[in-house]
This record gives C-alpha cells, structure tokens and sequence, in this order.
C-alpha cells in the first residue's frame, strides 16, 4: 500500500535549518568587566566532576532527540575554554560524536585567550579535533585593553593570532570598540591593524554596558559615560564600509568573513532558527521536538549544574514550550540580523498574521529594508535599528 503524502507544511524552524551543539566552559582567569555571561573565576580545581556531567548531559540529550541529524557545528564557549588541555576537548568532541553523530564538514570552535595560546596548545586542540578558533583580541591597543580588564597585551595578541592562524584552517577575531571617548582615528588604525593579521574572519561588537557589571555598576554611580548613539552609529557605518572595501563583508551585523566558507556555520543556525543543544552551566539551547519549538537553561552554577545531572541525568534548569507567535518574532529578530534575511513563507507557518503588513511597506518605502513575497531582509541603513524595526514589524 502506498503511503499517502502529507501536505503539513514543514516546522519552519528545527533541524533542517541546521543543528549544533553549544558547550560553556564556565571559567576564566579573570572577569572582564563588560561580561554579563555566566562566568566564575578558575581556581585550582579538579575539572573532572564538570566534565563527566557535561559528557554525561550530551549523552542522555539523545533520548530526547532520536530523529536528529548528525551535528553540523560544536562551539566550546565561555567563560574561557581555552583552559581545557587538549585531552579535556578531545573528551568534549568525542562525547557529541557518540551521541549525535559528526557531519564530515562538521565545523567545531574553540574560543581561545591570546595569553593562554602557544604553538603546543595550538597543536593538542587540533589533533583534539578542532578545526576554528575564535580569538578574543578584543583590541589592538594596551591602554582600551587595560580599560577592557583584559589579561593580554596587544603584543600577545599579534603572537597568538600569527600561531592560530598558522595551525587551523579558519581563524575568528574578537573586537570591540565604540568604548567612551574612542577616536574616530585610532579605531582605523585598530581596525586596519586587525585585518593586517590576516584572520579569515572578524566578529565586531559595539560596547554594551550590562546591569550586574562592573562597567555597569560604574555608570550607576556616574562614573562612566558611553559613547553616544549618534557617535556609535557614525562609528557602526564607518566599520561596514572599512570592512567591505577590505574584501570582508557583512554576513550579519557584527560578523564579517573573507569568503562563504569562513563564516560561522554555528552562528548560522543561530540566525536560521535551526536546533541547538545547549549544556554546561548556565546554556541556553533551542530544541524543535514533535514540531514544537522549546527554550532550554542549564542549570547556572557549577555545582548545581553537576548535581543535576547527578540526579536527573540531565543539567536542563528550565524546558519551555515557546508559543507559535513567541517562537515567530524570535524567527524575525534573528532572521534580520543576517544578510539572508528571513523567508516570507516561514513565517506564515509559524504564525501567520505576525507581520504588520502596512507597517512593512512603511519601513520599506522608508528605506530601512526591502521586502517581497519570498523574504525580508533589512538594507544596510535598517541595520543599525535592528531591534527597534523588529518590534516595529510586529502585529
């Protein structure tokens, strides 16, 4: 008997859109004072106990997820993983592998400290299996590095990015700038020193001041002033236009490649609403499950975390069932973030009705994105108002 063919449209979100597998690594040697991540200072401790419930966590994830494909990207964040010893990453890696299968393209990143790279560590995270490397630069500059909190020099920066980059295939540098008071002057030379090293591909980011922070908590009590919009948007532009006369694109507003295969295929399933297993403390995750879109935490502590798993096998906090239309404008803001912008159709199956339709012919006409029946995508002048044209879209 010949089975009949669905006509249900397909989950505009999930796995076909790309499925990776994000790993934080809690610790760093110190907290930058800008950081609002989950983040605790490394003391000598055993890393084992971490390391068996977060193998232990990929391994029981899936259960949850038997019709999975093989993972198209692994990105070992943080805090600081460039901590582990090659052993710890290999045993990171081999664990996503048992679980979920590797594509042969697979692309797996390591965020790395500049003053914690050398030619020998370099080594053991590629025979570890890594394959990308995201540099935290942050700057090129000692004094903004000084200001960042950062425990590297600008020296130490051109030294690691010249061992990355002639160890793995694909190398991503870290920057940021609009800082208080920066120069219009000293970001070129930042900048264009930035792409003199030669990395395939440059993540850009405008200082944020985070509640919770130090820099926060510093301009609470007046004691830092940020850079004013107006200024960070004339700073946002020059950026762009620097980057793609030097042959670097904007793939996505703060990320910058060299050629199609050096961007970020794990980013990408960020932005393409795909899967991704979020674990170790304090992950976020997104999991497509029977069709329904969910919104995953990992327990924050480490000890907590540990503990989870210890007794539920799993480190998850928090599983929630995102609503079509939550799970929609999640699609949207994403979606226009990237170049590609967002497909029309995917939309009207994940919530019809979400997009103000005069609203976008207004933006349109406006100049801020262009708009047709097949996707959205945001004009180089609506990127910088990404956010506020997102909930601007919104019925």
């Amino acid at each position: 008997m010949t089975k009949k063919r669905s006509n249900t449209p397909r989950v505009p979100y999930g796995p076909d859109y790309g499925f990776g597998a994000y790993i934080h690594w809690p610790y760093c040697s110190r907290i930058c004072p800008y950081c609002d991540f989950n983040v605790y200072v490394a003391k000598q401790r055993d890393n084992s106990p971490l390391l068996d419930a977060i193998v232990e966590d990929i391994a029981r994830h899936r259960a949850r997820m038997p019709d999975h494909p093989a993972l198209s990207s692994i990105y070992l964040g943080g805090g600081t993983p460039s901590l582990l010893s090659g052993k710890e990453v290999e045993r990171l890696i081999a664990a996503c592998d048992a679980s979920f299968g590797l594509k042969a393209s697979a692309e797996i990143t390591l965020e790395a400290n500049p003053h914690m790279v050398t030619k020998q560590r370099a080594v053991e995270w590629r025979s570890a299996g890594v394959n990308r490397v995201s540099l935290g630069v942050q700057s090129l500059a000692d004094s903004a590095l000084n200001f960042l909190g950062r425990d590297h020099s600008a020296q130490q920066a051109r030294e690691a990015s010249a061992i990355i980059l002639d160890s793995f295939p694909s190398v991503s540098l870290d920057l940021i700038y609009a800082r208080p008071d920066q120069k219009t002057s000293d970001w070129i030379e930042e900048l264009e020193a930035a792409l003199a090293l030669g990395a395939h591909h440059i993540s850009l980011y405008e200082l944020t001041i985070e509640q919770g922070t130090a820099f926060g908590k510093a301009f609470e009590r007046g004691a830092l002033n940020p850079m004013p919009d107006d200024a960070q948007a004339d700073l946002f532009e020059l950026t762009h236009t620097i980057m793609t006369k030097a042959g670097y694109p904007a793939y996505e507003i703060s990320n910058f490649a060299i050629a199609t295969e050096h961007q970020s295929i794990h980013n990408l399933t960020y932005w393409r609403s795909g899967d991704w297993l979020g674990v170790g403390p304090g992950a976020h995750g997104r999991l497509t499950l029977d069709g329904v879109r969910h919104a995953t935490v990992a327990e924050k502590k480490p000890g907590h975390y540990v503990d989870s798993v210890g007794r539920h096998g799993v480190g998850t906090n928090s599983m929630e069932h995102l609503r079509s239309d939550a799970a929609a404008e999640e699609m949207l803001a994403m979606g226009l973030r990237s170049i590609e912008g967002i497909a029309t159709d995917r939309l009207q199956i994940a919530h019809a009705g979400l997009v103000d339709q005069c609203k976008l012919e207004e933006l349109q006409s406006d100049g801020w994105l262009t708009s047709d029946r097949e996707r959205i995508v945001l004009d180089p002048t609506g990127r910088l108002l990404a956010d506020r044209i997102v909930s601007e879209l919104i019925a």
